[in-house]
Order: C-alpha cells, then sequence, then structure tokens
C-alpha cells in the first residue's frame, strides 16, 4: 500500500512512520522538510504534492497547527491559525486528494478529544477539531469509487509530557493505542467514524 503521512515529523508522524513503513510504501510530508516538503495551509502546494506524489491508496494527516495560549490573547487573527491549519488544511487534503487517490482508497485526519473536553488554553483546537469531525461525517456520505474517511481522536499523547499539565485527570493515549487507531481507519471498513483510540 502507498501511504502519505502529512506531519510525518511531528511525534505521532515519526511514530507511525515507523509503524507502516516496513510494511508499506511511505511518502512522507512535512511543511519543511520529508520526502515532499508542503505548507498545508497553501492550496497550491498541496495540488503540487499530490501530482507529486501521484496515486496513492491512503493518506494519514497528523498535522493541523493552531493557536494554544491564554483566552486573553485569543483573537480573530489567532483564530484563523486553526481554521486555516487544523480545519482548511485538513479539508483541502480530502478536497484535492480525491482527485488523486486510488479507488476504494482512504483518507484518516487528526482530531483530538478537545471536540467535547475542552481544556483552557485550547479554544482554537476545540473549535477545529469539531469542525473537522463534522467534514469527516459528511464527506463519508459523498466520495465516491469506495473512498473512505475517518478521524482519529486521541487525548494527550504519551510521548507528548510536555502537554500533560494542561489536561489534567487525563489518561495519556498510548503510542500503542494511537497506532491501533490509526490501523483500524486504515485497514477496517469503516467510513465517517470519529476513531477514539
Amino acid at each position: 500500500m502507498k501511504i502519505i503521512i502529512v506531519g510525518a515529523s511531528g511525534t505521532m508522524g515519526k511514530y507511525l512512520t515507523e509503524a507502516f513503513q516496513e510494511e508499506h510504501e511511505i511518502i512522507t510530508v512535512n511543511t519543511n522538510s520529508g520526502a515532499i516538503p508542503t505548507d498545508i495551509t497553501d492550496v497550491a502546494a498541496i495540488e503540487k504534492m499530490y501530482r507529486e506524489a501521484g496515486a496513492f491508496d491512503a493518506l494519514i494527516c497528523t498535522a493541523g497547527p493552531t493557536f494554544v495560549g491564554p483566552w486573553s490573547r485569543l483573537t480573530d487573527q489567532e483564530f484563523r491559525k486553526g481554521i486555516e491549519g487544523k480545519l482548511m488544511g485538513q479539508v483541502n487534503l480530502v478536497l484535492i486528494g480525491q482527485h488523486y487517490i486510488n479507488p476504494k482508497g482512504s483518507f484518516t485526519l487528526i482530531t483530538g478529544a478537545l471536540t467535547k473536553e475542552p481544556q483552557r488554553h485550547f479554544a482554537n483546537a476545540s473549535a477545529a477539531n469539531g469542525a473537522v469531525e463534522a467534514f469527516v461525517r459528511a464527506a463519508a456520505i459523498e466520495l465516491e469509487n469506495g473512498i473512505r474517511i475517518n478521524a482519529v481522536s486521541p487525548t494527550v499523547i504519551e510521548n507528548s509530557p510536555q502537554y500533560f499539565p494542561f489536561f489534567p485527570g487525563e489518561i495519556p493515549t498510548t503510542m500503542k493505542a494511537l497506532e491501533a487507531g490509526f490501523r483500524k481507519s486504515l485497514f477496517g471498513a469503516g467510513t465517517g467514524q470519529v476513531i477514539v483510540p
């Protein structure tokens, strides 16, 4: 299987790349590095990425920049970071990617527990997550050629301890559980699902 991993240099992306690369052909995509450097906030860059990658079987996105910080600093400009990054970046990966993906392929996007359990400093991520999940459910009933789409929605992950203080009382999602969530999306039959690892 030929899998594009967007956000391959991040904590989740690195782990998933290592987990899948022995069994599958992996194309790594990051903003400034990887096999095909791509800024997902730029529609032309996404189109160029797909042209370079060619036909593929699955796309995983673990990227999605948002504003993280105190409510007092949340402005229109800061809020747009999550809209342009985590929401529209992922939406455009699907809208453009549907013309390049092989029949019966799959898209797996990233959201998070903040959708339903907001925490201080993450209002932007909560809103973007919720919108991505609604998009996944809607896209699932319209994508053609047997193409599936799901989202994986972890809480704070165990390999990101710097975020633990922001998630009091949360049991971190293990990397193995995270991998299992992505495997369910990639290799299972479900579509329009929000998978909680």
